[in-house]
């Protein structure tokens, strides 16, 4: 262990001090830009103090190395100028400049008092290595403060941001209340907005996947989440790239940032379609725009449903493997009206066969084979029974 420097040292140190704080103070606010203005108010009380502080336990540390331990409470003053350079939006960059030239300066004045009082180079040069090691401590205790605050700023930042997603998915949303909050979660409200619905735990560590100040929440292990201007260049791929592969994953729509709710319900209900097997879960994302069909039809699961089988009741006293025969060709024959031959193709059937089995279905259905409006209702109940029963949607963040 160093050997301690001579209490007298100390004694023909302190008298220097006052004149030395205001030195330092002067020369801080003329070399160090960021606070180079009048050192007035809380700003420059707290530098004073710290500055006079930081001068007063170095001197009283001198005969005693344990007194500017971590132990000290002293040195919350310095992790405190960490937090307020974090609370002011600043790196520690002019903070470190300000120890560092508060180190040279003091150590200059130092050594021509300590000169003055008849001490040798030697002990002048462990006043060196003490005082730039001093200074070494009150900057890690900074750094300390600044990595609380940042740590306790982050936080509350992402806790207003899920209640951003939150408040976005309201169709009630006011344009001032979005307003506020985002100022609040630091958050630069875009021109332009879409939702995104997945499977992840950690929203916030999803967000910063994705990029771009995208903001998530998670509801009972879904990622809701609003991606600001999704259509800027590279924002597909950054998006690809955030996205597990093989978990399903729905987009919707790029909608004015008034209209949010409306993107994110369209993703919720292509979403619930991913799950129930009705649309490709891959590749992510689902682009809920190219499958607007199957967002209208099975919107409502229960009113499709019941439109199938109000359509397709001929059908019901039928066994199975009748039904399933005239249902096939029921569906291609709508698909390709008249082509008795194509319909064959389609079905790897003699045409004749095809023929018989239409007979069959205008037997059953009568004149509603002819009619525009009972064949598009035809169409769309065979698609709806292409889905198995109803499933809950996915839940909307509350």
């Amino acid at each position: 262990m160093e050997e301690p420097l001579p209490s007298e040292l100390a004694d023909a140190l302190r008298p220097g001090l006052p004149a030395l704080a205001e030195e330092i103070i002067a020369a801080i606010g003329r070399e160090v830009s960021e606070y180079a203005r009048p050192l007035e108010g809380p700003f420059g009380q707290g530098l004073r103090f710290g500055v006079e502080r930081a001068l007063g336990r170095f001197v009283d540390a001198l005969v005693d190395p344990q007194a500017a331990a971590e132990s000290d409470p002293r040195r919350e003053v310095y992790v405190e100028l960490g937090r307020g350079e974090m609370r002011a939006g600043r790196s520690l960059d002019a903070l470190l400049s300000a120890y560092r030239l508060g180190a040279r300066i003091a150590w200059e004045r130092c050594v021509e008092a300590g000169q003055r009082a008849g001490f040798d180079p030697a002990t002048l040069y462990r006043l060196a290595s003490a005082i730039f090691s001093y200074i070494d401590r009150l900057s890690a205790e900074s750094v300390d403060g600044y990595a609380q605050e940042q740590s306790v700023t982050l936080a509350d930042r992402q806790r207003k941001r899920r209640a951003l997603v939150r408040l976005l998915a309201r169709d009630d949303a006011g344009a001032e209340e979005v307003r506020d909050l985002a100022q609040l979660a630091v958050w630069p409200r875009p021109q332009t907005v879409a939702a995104l619905v997945t499977r992840a735990e950690d929203a916030d560590r999803f967000a910063s996947r994705l990029g771009g100040e995208a903001i998530a929440v998670a509801e009972q292990g879904l990622a809701l989440a609003f991606l600001p201007d999704p259509d800027a260049p590279g924002r597909a791929a950054e998006l690809r790239n955030a996205l597990d592969a093989a978990a399903p994953a729905a987009l919707g729509p790029t909608v004015p940032l008034e209209r949010a709710a409306t993107s994110l319900h369209r993703a919720q209900a292509a979403f619930g379609l991913q799950e129930r097997g009705i649309l490709p879960a891959q590749p992510a994302p689902l682009l809920t725009d190219e499958h607007l069909p199957d967002l209208l039809l099975h919107g409502d699961g229960a009113l499709a449903a019941d439109l199938a089988a109000r359509a397709l009741q001929p059908l019901d006293d039928l066994g199975d493997g009748a039904r399933e025969r005239l249902l096939e060709t029921l569906r291609a024959w709508l698909d390709e009206p008249g082509q008795v031959t194509r319909v064959a193709e389609r079905l790897h059937v003699h045409p004749q066969t095809v023929r018989y089995r239409m007979a069959q279905l205008r037997e059953l259905f009568e004149e509603r084979l002819d009619d525009p409006d009972a064949r598009f209702e035809l169409a769309l109940a065979l698609r709806a029974t292409a889905t198995s029963a109803t499933s809950p949607s996915p839940p909307t963040p509350g």
